[in-house]
């Protein structure tokens, strides 16, 4: 095949051409004396047309048999067809079958439904269906765009290790590794490093692994994730809050333009993504408090939200519920918050810190605070702390 060889997602560059793609037969459909075959490469879906009466009868034959995901090189003329996945198809004129999986061994995931056990055990070839690899592309979008938003920024990356000696929350959901025969930690956080750092850089963040282990199911409690953690030398409240609607929003818009075909094969309502955009609404912990309880008045909660304790999943989830934008609750109790936190110098009772929590019942997706400027301060906290 001596077509210029080029991805299914970069097809349209080729309109009228004929083109060579490398990837795996997704499914086969048969209509009569036409084949319709559709390709996958990684980078998207293409639905082939094949006539019996335009190719030879062995490239017929040998697509007719193919079986599912099949290895394969397809020849064939790029042809624009709005009815068609990503808008083109292509005219198949060539195959050549790098590697036919066999009948007495098909492959697993057929086009029927599957359980999530069954998924989760055979994941390495879960990802290869169209939801799955669309997830992985935006993920990998959001992570290219975290790190552009933070160096675009004047902010320096900085890698903290994952086996650490010491704990940055509960010492409860430590995950503990034999360290040469001493006991070490899979990180929970890279704050204690990263502010080290920005005392030397003076704008930093880490963006890797970190790890709970907390025994959950839920998407809010993860054994382990990627977190970014930015930290700012003299930073205050208002600054961290400009920080974090301005990360939101620049993530959201980079997803809307490089992965609107990948969020609308996993099902995200667009309309809604397009009015994630700075500002976001900011209310206090008191009003937050005054919601629920209005809310609970009037029997849209069950439960009496009592000022002073933290927000459960419940709280958080009605709450952004009232707004289509994130919302950022701020100024919470500081005795529900890190010892670490600057006390509003308003009301010394609370904490200067502030929660952004996602719309569509997904909660929290940023903390961050103002971090404590008093060295006497901070050690009285810290023995408060340790004798509690």
């Amino acid at each position: 095949m001596t077509s210029p060889v080029t991805t299914i997602v970069e097809v349209g560059k080729h309109d009228g051409q004929t083109v060579t793609i490398r990837g795996w037969l997704y499914n086969l459909r048969e209509s009569g004396k036409l084949l319709f075959p559709q390709f996958r490469d990684g980078s998207g879906v293409i639905q082939g047309v094949v006539p019996k009466n335009a190719v030879t009868p062995e490239v017929f034959e040998a697509i007719k048999t193919l079986t599912q995901e099949s290895s394969v090189i397809v020849e064939g003329k790029v042809r624009a067809d709005k009815r068609a996945p990503g808008g083109y198809e292509l005219d198949v004129s060539g195959v050549q079958v790098v590697q036919r999986v066999p009948e007495s061994d098909p492959y697993p995931i057929t086009p029927k439904e599957h359980g999530t056990d069954f998924l989760m055990e055979h994941r390495h070839l879960w990802v290869r269906s169209q939801r799955q690899a669309a997830i992985l592309r935006v993920r990998a979008e959001i992570i290219k765009a975290a790190r552009d938003f933070f160096d675009e920024r004047g902010f320096t990356l900085t890698d903290p290790p994952i086996i650490t000696p010491a704990a940055c929350e509960g010492t409860s959901t430590l995950f503990p590794v034999d360290y040469f025969d001493e006991e070490a930690f899979l990180t929970q956080s890279g704050q204690l490093y990263i502010e080290a750092t920005a005392m030397a850089l003076g704008k930093v963040y880490s963006f890797g692994p970190t790890f709970r282990a907390e025994k959950s199911k839920t998407r809010r409690h993860l054994t382990e994730f990627w977190m970014v953690e930015p930290e700012v030398a003299f930073g205050q409240l208002n600054d961290i809050m400009e920080l974090a609607e301005g990360l939101i929003s620049f993530l959201v818009k980079r997803c809307l333009e490089k992965r609107r075909a990948d969020l609308a094969i996993i099902g995200r309502d667009l309309t809604k993504l397009e009015t994630i955009a700075a500002p976001f609404p900011r209310i206090s912990y008191d009003d937050a408090v005054k919601m629920l309880q209005e809310a609970h008045a009037k029997g849209a909660l069950k439960h009496n939200f009592e000022w002073g304790g933290d927000l459960g999943s419940p709280d958080e989830t009605y709450i952004s519920s009232q707004f289509d934008k994130p919302v950022m609750v701020h100024r919470y109790p500081a005795k529900v918050k890190a010892f670490y936190m600057e006390p509003d110098p308003q009301r010394p009772d609370l904490a200067l810190c502030v929660d952004v929590l996602a719309p569509e019942g997904y909660g929290e997706i940023i903390g961050g605070s103002q971090r404590t400027a008093s060295h006497e301060l901070l050690l009285k906290r810290i023995h408060e702390h340790s004798s509690s």
